[in-house]
């Protein structure tokens, strides 16, 4: 039986493209004549910067090196036309501010700034003007602050040296928050069924989400699935039956049929996001008597679960919101499974959260376990639903809120899952140690303008996600029973 993580490489992983960089440096072209090594010296430093970005996971799209206002503007036209999702604008030494607010101004991206000088500190003792300068990206950088806050730009900065391991952290955070808006502004989300009746947190606007994100929700029918999985053949159920046997221990509770209509229903799954070219899906269906679209209803989990952990997002009781939480951890490789509050402990003072429904692979602890449930609680139905325990250590919480205006926010908080006794009951679980009273921390995030669902992500992944939220233009809250730094 393969572990958790091997068996992720028995699924093929889903992504629309790369997240894709655009990088310009300058410094001022007045120094070239009067320094003739400096151009060069500050060339290499680029040369540099590029190769550490080449070898990220994303596409880079390199403008090369501008001297004035003029090559900026080509610079910043050359990055519109590559539709990137973050420009670094590397300021190797001085430039004036009209280098920079043209590439910032044209191509309609979110921008950061970096200013890395080649050591940790000069050798004064040696160094004339011309060497001083290679040091002198920081001068610019309050100048180009203040010309963005008046152009209506939001300004982010990293400073630091060239070699300096803290300040390229700083900088894949951005680059990872810029694969998260690639993610969100590329993303074809599917709607399938309708709300879990009396969900009033759980309901979304479409509209809202396409006007924020830039993605496209697309609304299906279960008649959609139905006519899918009619349509998968018993070869095809008996693939993916042996694909779930590597991936699942199997409980003594499944039962054979309600196991191969899982897997019928994964497979008409698979084709339904194939057909309709989807990132993500939120779903439900009441059904009613053993009717057939209760029936799908009831036989998504194994499909789901395999899905989201192939990097699609599946988020039952129709939490699109959820689902775009979900897809959003996916793109920093930090999971992302569907969770609610289960209960309290006191004893312990901890948060047991989980959910029944899809699951994400890459958080279990242990080899996942297919259970067979006779119901579904608060569900009409009955099958077969995934169970593990969430990997000890670092998560995050992280929900897509909204606003008395409609307006969305990412809120996030970090904890511990830490060991201890859990139900055993077809549910994702987890004990996650918020560092304080767990009643508290249920006040306090309840207040955040979260829904009660949300992904739950491997890693502290706060700073990453915050950054995501900058790039997308929308607020970040925090919650922590910890006093502030």
């Amino acid at each position: 039986m393969p572990t958790k993580r091997n068996a992720a490489a028995l699924l093929k992983p889903h992504r629309r493209r790369p997240t894709r960089i655009g990088l310009v440096s300058g410094g001022l072209g007045a120094y070239w004549p009067q320094f003739p090594g400096l151009l060069p010296q500050l060339e290499n430093s680029a040369r540099y910067v590029t190769s550490r970005f080449r070898g990220l996971d994303a596409e880079v799209v390199d403008a090369g090196f501008v001297s004035d206002a003029t090559q900026a503007a080509a610079a910043g036209e050359k990055l519109r036309q590559a539709d990137c999702d973050l420009i670094v604008i590397f300021l190797a030494t001085y430039l004036t501010s009209s280098m920079v607010l043209p590439v910032a101004q044209r191509s309609g991206s979110p921008v950061l700034v970096i200013d890395l000088q080649p050591t940790e500190a000069m050798d004064h003792a040696n160094f004339d003007t011309g060497a001083w300068l290679a040091y002198c990206g920081q001068c610019p950088v309050p100048e180009v602050a203040n010309v963005f806050r008046r152009a209506g730009i939001e300004f982010r900065s990293v400073s630091g040296h060239l070699k300096q391991e803290s300040a390229w952290e700083r900088i894949n955070q951005w680059v990872h928050a810029a694969g998260v808006r690639a993610r969100l502004r590329n993303a074809r989300h599917g709607l399938m069924g309708h709300l879990y009746p009396g969900m009033l947190d759980v309901a979304t606007d479409p509209t809202t989400v396409s006007t924020t994100f830039g993605s496209h929700v697309e609304v299906l029918e279960f008649d959609d699935l139905r006519e899918r999985v009619t349509a998968v053949t018993d070869a095809e159920v008996s693939g993916r039956l042996a694909l779930a046997r590597e991936l699942f221990v199997l409980d003594e509770s499944v039962n054979g049929d309600e196991f191969a209509w899982g897997a019928r229903v994964s497979v008409g799954l698979d084709r339904l996001v194939e057909d309709f070219d989807l990132d993500s899906v939120a779903y439900y269906h009441r059904g009613l008597a053993g009717e057939q679209h209760e029936r799908l209803g009831a036989g998504m989990i194994l499909g789901s679960s395999i899905l989201t952990a192939r990097g699609i997002p599946m988020a039952g009781e129709y939490e699109l919101r959820t689902s775009i939480a979900m897809l959003a951890a996916q793109a920093i490789g930090a999971g992302g499974s569907f969770t609610e509050i289960q209960a309290l402990n006191f004893f312990d003072n901890v948060v047991e959260m989980g959910h029944d429904g899809p699951a994400h692979l890459a958080v279990s602890s242990r080899d996942p376990l297919l259970r067979g449930l006779g119901v579904y609680h608060g569900k009409r139905g009955w099958g077969v639903s995934v169970e593990f325990d969430v990997q000890p250590g670092p998560v995050t919480t992280f929900a897509v809120g909204q606003d008395p205006d409609g307006s969305y926010v990412f809120v996030t908080s970090e904890g511990t899952v830490v060991p201890g006794p859990l139900l055993a009951i077809g549910n994702t679980t987890s004990r996650v140690d918020f560092g304080g009273d767990p009643g508290l921390w249920v006040d306090q995030w309840s207040q955040s303008g979260t829904g009660h669902h949300w992904a739950l992500c491997l890693g502290h992944r706060a700073a990453d996600i915050k950054a995501a939220a900058s790039l997308l233009g929308i607020e970040h809250r925090h919650v922590s029973l910890r006093p502030e730094p």
